[in-house]
């Protein structure tokens, strides 16, 4: 026997039933931040922060960066 059941609700009354926190304050300031990264320019330093932020299994996430940069002509490298 199968039974499918059809919720339509919107994506807050969703995370409300479930139970999970209201992260809209966190992603105001990410946002703010990546804003002002925008505008005043972005330090390799700053960028290779985000890039491990973002990057998958550490140092092999970072590896995998550093690769496709290395592809696209650029040094990759500190």
């Amino acid at each position: 026997m199968k039974i499918s059941v059809d919720v339509d609700c919107t994506p807050e009354e969703a995370r409300r039933f479930m139970g999970l926190p209201d992260l809209s304050g966190v992603h105001a300031v990410y946002l703010a931040k990546l804003e002002r990264m925008v505008e005043e320019g972005v330090s390799s330093e700053s960028a290779e922060a985000m890039l491990r932020a973002w990057a998958p299994m550490g140092e092999a996430g970072m590896n995998m960066w550093r690769k496709m940069f290395e592809d696209m002509g650029g040094s990759g490298k500190r």
